[in-house]
């Protein structure tokens, strides 16, 4: 990979087509593939993998608000995109970019259903969402007689897929739990086809989900994290590659005598003659303080170099003691050695927390060979 000279989130597209193909080859060939590309693809940036991810055939994309699906849309996405969190005051845009709301709420599909009938809709596609036991979205099981009442008589949208969301998948210690969530998510699905008189597509399966529990992909499976380069699994994380790596460089370098400090609140005192580099990111760039104070370690020629005393807002101080390497020399704060991952877990939190803290003002660089 070519070197950097300044700090950067280098996306590779190859990666991104090996997970991909990867994940699929976990499916049965007629299951539909929905790619998740909310957070800005997970930090990616969501135009460049939508566009790579609709070259390579996927069914459908999936969006946490109408703006991540607007940014899409004016990209030239013409794939299908489910909004996976759609807040009223954004209907009528919603509908004006052909987005297609997730109603999770007798609420939100009362709303949904007066802007509809206002903007003349005719079958619109919308998709039904299902609690089987997450517990943050979805109507529940009882409320089936609700939905086929507000649609009895109306024509404004069509249900397209009725879904729900695994708690636990990645955690086989939780399977009994898992597998009574597939089991309500059946029963639901079945008295929806019936009572409704309509069989639209289902879907429950994430990421780890597919792994585990490829039993219950339904008509289509959605993966996030997975096409990212993380299948919450060692295992799975050994098949998989990740799509960011995040690359600084050293701006300057000091020496360090015994007894100095280092950077705000003097939160690191040399125990001896030491050498410290500075680097161009900080918490303002998505690594925070809690990754300061020799918490966490990045990557400098190959060597460890942990990081010491608090995360500035643009600038991180490294242990390069025993380090052979030079100003301007390039850093590799997580890629493939340290990972996202592992990276992350220094901090008690995970992959997903770390890639998606990436600021923006942080330049991506794409590679496709």
């Amino acid at each position: 990979m070519p070197k950097t000279a300044e700090t950067v989130l280098e996306i590779n597209l190859n990666h991104l087509e090996h997970n991909y193909r990867y994940l699929r080859g976990k499916l049965k060939p007629e299951t539909k593939f929905l790619g998740v590309v909310k957070a800005f693809a997970y930090g990616s940036d969501s135009v460049k993998i939508a566009q790579k991810l609709e070259e390579l055939g996927v069914d459908y994309f999936a969006v946490a608000y109408v703006n991540e699906g607007v940014r899409l849309r004016d990209a030239g996405i013409k794939t299908p995109i489910l909004v996976l969190h759609p807040q009223a005051v954004n209907f009528e845009e919603l509908i004006e970019r052909c987005l297609e709301p997730s109603l999770y709420s007798p609420k939100i599909l009362k709303e949904f259903l007066g802007v509809a009938k206002e903007l003349k809709q005719k079958d619109y596609p919308v998709h039904i969402k299902f609690n089987t036991g997450l517990n943050r979205l979805g109507f529940w099981e009882n409320d089936i007689d609700y939905i086929k009442e507000r649609l009895e008589g109306r024509d404004e949208i069509k249900v397209t897929s009725i879904f729900s969301h695994l708690a636990a998948s990645e955690d086989l210690n939780e399977k009994e739990f898992t597998l009574k969530q597939i089991s309500n998510f059946r029963k639901n699905a079945q008295e929806f086809d019936e009572k409704i008189n309509h069989t639209p597509f289902k879907h429950l399966l994430n990421t780890s989900g597919i792994i585990n529990y490829p039993e219950a992909q339904f008509d289509m499976v959605r993966s996030g994290i997975g096409l990212y380069g993380f299948g919450n699994d060692t295992e799975v994380d050994s098949e998989l590659k990740p799509v960011a790596t995040l690359k600084t460089i050293i701006s300057q370098i000091h020496k360090i005598e015994p007894g100095e400090t280092v950077g705000y609140n003097r939160a690191f005192t040399s125990k001896g003659y030491q050498i410290t580099a500075t680097l161009p990111l900080g918490h303002a760039d998505g690594i925070g303080r809690q990754y300061g104070n020799g918490n966490t370690y990045v990557n400098v020629n190959g060597q460890k170099a942990p990081i010491i005393g608090n995360v500035c807002m643009d600038m991180i101080m490294i242990d390069i003691t025993n380090v052979d390497c030079e100003e301007g020399d390039e850093v590799i704060v997580f890629g493939e050695n340290p990972n996202a991952e592992k990276f992350a877990s220094t901090s008690k939190t995970i992959s997903y927390e770390l890639l998606t803290s990436i600021s923006q003002r942080v330049k991506r660089v794409f590679l496709e060979s």
